[in-house]
């Protein structure tokens, strides 16, 4: 008897988790054009034939599905989910998402994700909206003290400019704030690391790609004029350029007289932040290759000092001994 309620048990649990499996996958077909196969097995860790069959349930249902071979799912344009009423786990994601959105984005997205909060406190229960309130209090964010005031960082704008493939015009200053370049560039896409947003866009000035940090932007025009160029997809970009590689923390210190000169080298070598030392700049870099970092330190001269890692100071102490004993073989120099 046991037996046959814990079988029954089972069956109403599988029958519960499908029943949620459907509804979700439904408002996953109204979040889009063209939801793929692919994606929903990959969200709910399903086959492709478990796929099938729920979306054939829905068919059954009622739901109007439309389904092109190699393309996807879409629903009719005609057809409304009815309001959705979120979780107090779904609306506690969100608060805790708002504190990462004032922390590490600039003020107008900020404004524009606590107006779209507000919708989705209100369509909460009043028990659920009582758990948002008491967790808002329990989960801070600590902010950088240096930081008085949020820089413009103009993400909502460059993202406007993605989207409707518009050329930007810039304002840009490079790593020593010294100079600003007037630049027109087709946007590809943006990304966060280390607390700063980068740009990916093709630099028409340049006639290459480049990546430009948002807080050095100072200022930004959309223009009127679209860009036709297919470029590379952001995500291919960074893996071509990254290639998942493990980063590497490098610190050295830089005479200011020879800071001055850097220009935008630095970014290409995974500059993330600087202190200001007086008579030196302490930089701070992520890399993806010691190897290569050794080679643009040499560059550097006598104006620069490593601070860590060890490993990179016996990188250039070899690159310099190769250096001396080329020197020392030539004939040229006897």
């Amino acid at each position: 008897m046991k037996a046959f309620l814990r079988l029954i048990l089972e069956k109403i649990t599988l029958l519960m988790n499908r029943f949620d499996r459907l509804a979700s996958i439904l408002i996953q077909l109204q979040s889009k054009k063209i939801v793929k196969a692919q994606e929903i097995a990959n969200r709910f860790e399903i086959s492709l034939r478990t796929v099938y069959r729920d979306v054939r349930s829905l068919e059954i249902a009622g739901i109007p599905i439309i389904s092109e071979a190699g393309i996807g799912y879409s629903l009719q344009k005609e057809y409304r989910l009815p309001p959705v009423h979120f979780t107090s786990q779904e609306g506690l994601a969100f608060v805790t998402a708002e504190k990462l959105v004032s922390k590490l984005t600039d003020q107008n997205t900020l404004k524009s994700y606590q107006s779209a909060l507000y919708k989705i406190k209100a369509t909460l229960g009043q028990k659920e909206k009582e758990y948002i309130n008491d967790a808002e209090i329990v989960i801070g964010s600590i902010q950088n003290a240096n930081i008085h005031i949020k820089p413009q960082l103009f993400l909502q704008e460059i993202l406007q400019s993605i989207l409707s493939k518009n050329v930007i015009q810039l304002n840009y200053s490079n790593i020593n704030n010294f100079d600003a370049s007037e630049r027109e560039i087709e946007p590809i896409g943006i990304y966060s690391q280390a607390n700063f947003w980068y740009l990916v866009a093709f630099c028409r000035l340049r006639n290459d790609f480049r990546v430009f940090r948002t807080d050095r932007i100072k200022k930004i025009e959309i223009l009127n004029q679209k860009f036709r160029t297919i470029h590379p997809k952001l995500n291919n970009f960074l893996n071509k350029t990254s290639s998942d590689k493990e980063l590497s923390k490098v610190v050295i210190k830089i005479d200011k007289r020879a800071y001055k000169f850097l220009g935008d080298q630095p970014y290409y070598m995974g500059f993330v932040a600087q202190k200001d030392l007086g008579n030196q700049i302490e930089m701070t870099f992520l890399s993806p290759s010691l190897q290569n970092f050794s080679h643009w330190f040499l560059l550097l001269g006598s104006e620069a000092d490593i601070i860590e890692p060890d490993i990179l100071k016996i990188m250039v102490l070899e690159k310099l001994d190769n250096i001396k004993n080329r020197v020392n073989g030539n004939p040229h120099f006897k």
